[in-house]
């Protein structure tokens, strides 16, 4: 399951960004849809990042990190 949501994950982020550098190249605005789902993608990343950041931090560990 988890490899289908990276998949997903992955072929939305290369289609925000292939597109938004297409439009950058002709200079041309982004579609709004093609803005949101980056902005969405870029909050997820950022998040997910963080949570994580946090779960490394916090989780009993075999050995002390610091």
């Amino acid at each position: 399951m988890l490899g289908a949501i990276v998949f997903t994950y992955g072929m939305l982020m290369s289609f925000v960004l292939q597109g938004a550098t297409r439009n950058a190249k002709l200079a041309r605005p982004n579609p709004p849809m093609l803005q949101y789902i980056g902005y969405l993608l870029c909050g997820l990343s950022g998040g997910l990042s963080i949570m994580l950041l946090i779960m490394a931090f916090t989780a009993r560990a075999p050995f002390p990190l610091m």
